[in-house]
């Protein structure tokens, strides 16, 4: 028996339509859907690659519980049982923050998580709260909350309709976007060229989608805020900017203006190494498109002063008169509405603080850096239960080795995965969910971030295996569970389905909105292939959120941080040598290694240095060398290449397997180093909190041929 199946791949943000052809109930096929109205045929490779997952054998079915130290399978009932008991215990004894909880990259990307997680998490009321949020896009949200009045406010380029695209620190041909939902970035590239636009990247490394670029422009780790503000202010001078369109709703302009004139471009060009002269092109280039847009991502997130940066950029695009334009900066308007939505949670900052380091918390979560010094240090409220959810923080984290050793000290450990990984061997439970292909999925989060409008619903390709639970099924099991142990009333349990119904009529397009003929989930799961929901369109100030329907232009907490930033310029990083982070488009994070057709070919995984310090070092291609930092070494394979620019080296993120008692055969094929063993815990962006990934000082010396 042959049957098609359509629906998104959700393993990245890009979102892409495929075509599963299923024969005798296995997968025989998995190809771009022609009929998505968002990707239109578009696939990469790593939705090919959900047959390989669906499929894995190390991939965990049934409940694992470690008795003496060896793993054993366990029924559901047993597993939840214990799971309450414990947590119930831990917390009554030293309180509900001995408890704390992290939340990988791939909870957005899965529905149940995001719907049901509530209903456990919630339950333990502690401040211990940490995800890959703080190792990745948390300055961009944390920004877009203090100006726009909400987390989820966040502009988006319009690629499709922008006749000039700046990127720093951002690597769509590889991500497919990051904070802007675009699949098949390279075709968009390509229609982008056709209609006479530019594309210029500013990257310490000649990236993919810089090597498609009309411009490239090197500039040094860690001192991107330089850059932009010297870039607003040439803007700003030479009065090439309108923004006559969002005048009378900014609030601060001439505060934040007068705050950032020291940032000249020749302050720029001796600390970023861009030339002054680049800067005023690209001043003038960007302000005199017919629909520019600035946009940077993570590479200016994971900085010391990643929040500068992403401040930095919204001004920018607002002096040019970008945002909220056609072409420019523009808002998306989901379906599911997460900003204006009946349960739409604006986020906060600043709340209250980590209890070692005193690092702030963001919308109710704390910088995932200051976790294992939580567990470590001795005292009121130290960590002593941990609860993971499809995370991987040992390699994903800053000063990984160190997290890996206070993870062994725990008194209790629950770990909601599907792979028995660097993290999750050191778990006392771990519960598999069902496949991406054995569930159905909306995209909650990801649709926010969309350049166009859309929406669609994904059917499970296959039944949910006897014995087998969804996500949101384990979520709310643990939940009632918890909840008898603790003696308090369980959160009302609704399917996604419901949750996601009233979330449709309730939004924008739906029923209730008297539109005809109205969202709803029925109409959603009839149109197999999604449904378009029209290009992006101005929105301001109508969906602004702050009470006053005006953008803070100088919230206090980012003007405090300027001279943070001027103290730092004459002492900005001339080490010898700056290590930065790289992805592949074969890659996602630390889970997706485990696949032959996604680690197949030539390694990616070597330190990539460019030819001046290797020959400065006496250093050549496939020697290999140690690279040290304050807090780890790593032994790798060394790459010379002029991709990177002098003083910098570069490893990819997401590497490093083969520790003793994980289960995943990458270990014996191409484990690779985790870079996140030289990244440090205590280099922390000092507003947000957020981890510094890129720019940190190494020494590299070799180990002979």
């Amino acid at each position: 028996m042959t049957t098609h199946h359509y629906r998104a791949c959700h393993l990245c943000e890009a979102l892409c339509g495929v075509e599963i052809l299923i024969e005798n109930g296995k997968v025989a096929t998995v190809r771009g859907d022609k009929r998505d109205p968002f990707s239109h045929g578009h696939i990469c490779p790593k939705a090919v690659a959900l047959k390989d997952l669906h499929e894995d054998p190390d991939r965990l079915r049934r409940p694992l519980r470690k008795v003496d130290g060896q793993w054993q399978e366990c029924g559901w009932d047993e597993a939840y049982q214990v799971v309450a008991a414990q947590l119930a215990q831990i917390a009554g004894e030293h309180g509900h923050d001995a408890v704390a909880v992290y939340l990988g990259n791939p909870n957005v990307h899965n529905w149940g998580m995001m719907t049901h997680g509530p209903n456990f998490y919630g339950l333990l009321k502690t401040r211990n709260r940490y995800s890959a949020t703080s190792v990745d896009q948390l300055p961009h949200q944390m920004v877009c909350y203090l100006m726009y009045g909400h987390q989820f406010m966040v502009p988006v380029p319009d690629v499709d309709r922008t006749a000039y695209l700046l990127v720093i620190g951002g690597n769509p041909v590889a991500s497919n976007g990051s904070l802007m939902t675009v699949p098949d970035f390279r075709g968009r590239l390509k229609a982008l060229h056709k209609r006479g636009g530019k594309l210029v990247v500013v990257d310490p490394r000649r990236t993919e989608t810089a090597e498609l670029a009309d411009r490239h422009l090197f500039i040094r780790p860690g001192t991107d805020a330089w850059f932009l503000f010297a870039l607003l202010n040439v803007i700003l001078e030479e009065d090439l900017g309108d923004r006559s369109s969002c005048q009378d709703f900014l609030k601060g302009w001439d505060q934040a203006v007068d705050a950032l004139r020291p940032f000249t471009v020749e302050l720029a060009e001796r600390v970023s190494a861009v030339p002054a002269q680049a800067i005023r092109e690209l001043a003038h280039d960007l302000a005199e498109a017919d629909g520019g847009v600035c946009y940077g991502r993570m590479g200016v997130s994971v900085q010391r002063f990643g929040g500068l940066c992403q401040w930095a950029i919204q001004l920018i695009n607002i002096a040019t008169g970008n945002l909220d334009r056609r072409g420019g900066c523009m808002f998306n308007l989901p379906a599911l509405d997460l900003v204006a939505g009946p349960n739409n949670r604006p986020g906060h900052f600043n709340l209250w603080q980590s209890r070692v380091r005193g690092l702030p918390e963001f919308s109710g979560e704390l910088p995932v850096a200051a976790l294992a010094e939580e567990i470590l240090t001795a005292g009121e409220g130290q960590v002593r239960a941990l609860i993971t959810g499809a995370g991987n923080p040992v390699l994903s984290t800053p000063n990984g080795q160190q997290l890996d050793r206070a993870l062994a000290g725990l008194e209790f450990m629950v770990s909601v995965d599907f792979y028995l990984n660097e993290t999750t061997r050191h778990a006392d439970i771990i519960l598999p969910p069902t496949s991406p292909l054995e569930h159905d999925h909306y995209d909650l989060a990801l649709s926010v971030f969309a350049v166009r409008n859309i929406a669609r619903y994904n059917a499970p390709a296959f039944d949910k295996p006897e014995g087998a639970m969804h996500d949101w099924e384990i979520m709310s099991a643990l939940g009632e569970h918890l909840a008898a142990a603790l003696g308090v009333a369980p959160r009302p349990v609704y399917p996604p389905t419901t949750i996601l119904d009233m979330g449709l009529k309730a939004g924008p397009y739906g029923k209730a909105k008297g539109q005809l003929p109205g969202l709803d989930f029925a109409s959603l799961a009839a149109a197999p292939h999604g449904i378009d929901l029209g290009a992006l369109k101005p929105c301001l100030p109508g969906r602004l959120v702050h009470e006053d329907k005006s953008i803070d232009c100088a919230p206090p907490s980012l003007l405090a941080d300027i001279p943070r930033l001027l103290q730092a310029q004459e002492d900005s990083a001339h080490t010898d040598l700056l290590l930065i982070g790289r992805r592949h488009v074969r890659s996602n994070n630390s889970w997706m290694h485990n696949f032959r057709r996604l680690t197949k070919g030539k390694a990616r995984h070597q330190l990539m240095m460019n030819p001046e310090d290797a020959a400065r070092l006496a250093l050549k291609s496939g020697q290999r060398v140690r690279v040290s930092s304050r807090v780890g070494e790593v032994s790798v394979e060394l790459d010379v290449s002029d991709a990177v620019m002098p003083g910098v080296v570069s490893l990819p993120h997401g590497w490093g397997h083969g520790r003793a008692g994980t289960r995943m055969r990458v270990a014996d094929r191409t484990p690779g180093v985790c870079v996140n063993d030289l990244t440090d815990d205590q280099d922390v962006d000092k507003l947000s909190g957020n981890a510094v990934l890129n720019g940190v000082p190494v020494t590299v010396v070799g180990l002979g041929s």
